[in-house]
Order: C-alpha cells, then structure tokens, then sequence
C-alpha cells in the first residue's frame, strides 16, 4: 500500500482545494467563482459579516481580489447570457453548491420531506393547511421572504420577534419546504432568503432529474474526494454530512472500481484514500487568510490532524473567556497554518483592525516570525483593499502583533 508522509499529505490537501496556482489577475468575475468552485465544490454560508461573509472569503482566499458582485450574480441571477451556476441547499451546513449537484441532494430532500423535524412536525399538528397555504401564495406572487408571506397570509406574530432561531410558523413552513426540494432560494436581499418554487429557480432538467441514492452518495464521495485530495473514511462523510453507512459503501465502491486508492499517511491512525486523479506536489506556495469556514478547514478533527492545529470559532464564547478573539483567521503560508488573526472590518470608517495576531509554535522554533509577519502584512493589507477600506490598524494583542504591526506600517508607506 502506497505510504505518504505528513508533509505529503498537507500538501496534497492543500493543492486540491486550489491553493499554489498563479494568481493571476486576469481571471477574476465569474471564472474566479466558477473555478474555484470546481476546487471546493462548495462554499459554506454563515451570517456573520464581523470582516466578509463567510461565502465570499473562500474565492479571494484563492485567487486574490474579486468583484464580490460576480459571486452574487452566480448564485442570485439567472439569465440567457449568464445562466445560474450555484444554488442554495444543505450540504456542509447551508451551502453554495453547483446547479448541476442539486440532484445529488435528492434522497436528501426526500428525507426532509417525509420525516418532519420537531418544529415543523408541531406547525403541521395545529395549521394542517399551512403548507398549501405558503405554496399557493408563493405561486401567485413569486419570490417573497417569510415576513412578507406572513402579512400576505395575515399570519404575523403577534408581539416583538424572538431571536434568530425563534421562528415563525410561516417561516418553519418554508424552511420545510426548502429542505424538502418543493422550494428553492433566487436570490437573498439583506442575506435574508426568498423563497419560490424550485421550477422556476433551476433549469427544467435539473428539478426533474432524479438520481438513486446510492449513485449520488457515491458521486458525493467522489467529489468530497477530489476536493480533499487525501481523506479518511470520516473525513469523506462530513464534506457533505453523509451518514457512516452511507460513505462505508460509497468507499468501498469507488476503492472497487479503482476511483479511490488505499494509502497510510504517517501519524494518521486512520486508513486514508486519494482519488486517482489527485496529484502530491513537492511543493505548494500559497499566502492566505482563511475564513473560520473555509472548506479546507472546516472539518475540525482533519484539521488538527493535517496541521496540527486545534481550532475553534469563538463567537459564542464570553469575551473575557476568548483565547484569540471573535473571528479568527487562520493563515496559510504554503502548506502550513502558522498564524491566527482576529480580523473585524468597520466599513463606516474605512478601517480593517486586527485585535490580536499570534504565531503557532513551530514558527519561532524554525525561525520564521520575520517571513509570516511579512507575508501576513501582505494578506492583511491586500484584504483591506478588496474589501474597499482604507486602514490597516493592529491591535497589541498576541505575541505577533508587535512584528505584524511593523510590517503593516512598512507595506502601507
């Protein structure tokens, strides 16, 4: 059986998401978002805009600086000239996935669609006729938000809104149906989603293609594969939240069938696999900040295990309690995470801070705090220009912000 060492495979996984190309400022717009899509296969979304959307990170994470307006016009604009290329859907969390992958997720919406979770399962228990109720009203009026089919249906709330997740029978019913295929999202206005009937989101061929769930686990797997360029069994499942039954078959198909290669990876306790196509470079040069949910970190235990780098978004976490901040970003350079940033953008006043900045051990162990600050400035500064503000302001937190600082204050002269 074929053996590739630690490096080896961080290099492997690194390169098969994209990294080490030329950044090439011709390609940019719908080629960038297109491309590195095929890398990827999705993008992960999240709310939280502290620096840029989760969805838009990723492709500036890899190609550099891009009109954020190509990614919007991919997933929320549909025309001859520029067909839809993504769609919203739950893959890895809610996700941004190609148009043509929509039918993989059919046992998916399948599932949603026979078997209720709680609060949909109570909606439908005391409003029987409330999902024909939203589907008619959406087929009369076209791509509307919760809220709007709420006043439409004079179904409001009464009394103020609850948190995000306190939703209303109107939106649970939507969500029901989103998950379930019945609807899709065209577009979003203040990230909040609309909703209309999938046929009138997605090409004809696509709604009405159905694929069996084997073969679409296994294409799944396939492509979690290729986007992971090396990956154990459990890494396989959780790039599209497969179940372990689902993949143990999909594996062993694909291993059968000569599409996934067998391979022991040094210090990985787990049996690993490369898909045949995957190329182990000898090396990968690449600088880039990435965002809590990047696709090739996104998988916490494979992250540790390719980098051995524990990392944990902490949000959520009290402020005093935090170790490296609210949104950390952790830095790439080659095929290595040798640094974590906090990076918040205030827009109002054209300002990129980074509260804290602190280096991983093997950095001053190998003697590189120099050549990360320098790179890290770089990365920082070049996302400040993307991202339309002017400042770079670092803060005095972490044993990198001193050396970051100064290299910040030397690329901005």
């Amino acid at each position: 059986m074929r053996e590739l060492s630690a490096a080896a495979a961080r290099r492997t996984a690194v390169a098969a998401q994209g990294f080490g190309r030329a950044r090439s400022g011709a390609v940019s717009g719908r080629r960038a978002v297109a491309g590195v899509v095929r890398s990827t296969k999705l993008l992960q979304i999240d709310s939280v805009s502290a620096a840029v959307r989760a969805h838009y990170a990723p492709v500036f994470s890899r190609v550099g600086p891009y009109d954020r307006q190509a990614l919007d016009d991919a997933a929320w604009t549909d025309t001859a000239r520029s067909p839809r290329l993504l769609v919203e859907y739950w893959a890895h969390e809610a996700a941004f996935l190609p148009v043509a992958d929509w039918p993989l997720m059919r046992w998916r919406m399948d599932q949603y669609e026979h078997g209720r979770w709680g609060g949909a399962a109570r909606v439908a228990a005391r409003s029987p006729g409330l999902v024909e109720d939203v589907l008619d009203a959406i087929r009369d009026q076209g791509p509307v938000t919760a809220r709007e089919l709420e006043v439409l249906l004079d179904r409001r709330r009464p009394g103020p809104k609850g948190p995000w997740w306190d939703h209303s029978d109107v939106k649970v019913v939507c969500e029901q149906l989103f998950a379930g295929g019945m609807l899709s999202v065209p577009r979003r206005e203040r990230f909040t989603r609309l909703y209309d009937l999938a046929e009138r989101v997605l090409p004809p061929d696509v709604v009405s293609r159905r694929v069996d769930e084997v073969d679409a686990v296994r294409q799944l797997v396939e492509k979690s594969a290729e986007a992971m360029g090396v990956a154990t069994a459990a890494d396989l499942r959780d790039h599209y939240r497969l179940s372990a039954a689902q993949t143990t078959r999909a594996v062993a198909d694909l291993v059968d069938a000569g599409v996934l290669v067998p391979v022991t990876v040094t210090g990985w306790r787990d049996q690993a696999f490369l898909h045949r196509d995957t190329r182990v470079p000898r090396s990968v040069e690449s600088a880039a900040l990435l965002c809590p949910f990047d696709p090739l970190i996104f998988g916490r235990p494979r992250t540790e295990r390719l980098f051995d780098f524990h990392y944990r978004i902490e949000i959520y976490t009290p402020e005093p309690k935090r170790t490296y901040g609210y949104y950390v970003f952790p830095f790439l350079l080659h095929d290595e995470l040798v640094a974590r940033v906090d990076i918040r953008v205030d827009r109002s006043a054209g300002v990129l801070t980074v509260p804290g900045a602190f280096t991983e051990p093997s950095v001053d162990a190998r003697g590189r705090r120099g050549e990360v600050a320098a790179a890290l400035a770089a990365s920082v500064t070049e996302m400040a220009r993307w991202l339309d503000v002017a400042d770079v302001v670092v803060g005095d937190r972490g044993d990198l912000a001193a050396d970051l600082g100064r290299e910040v204050r030397a690329v901005s002269r």
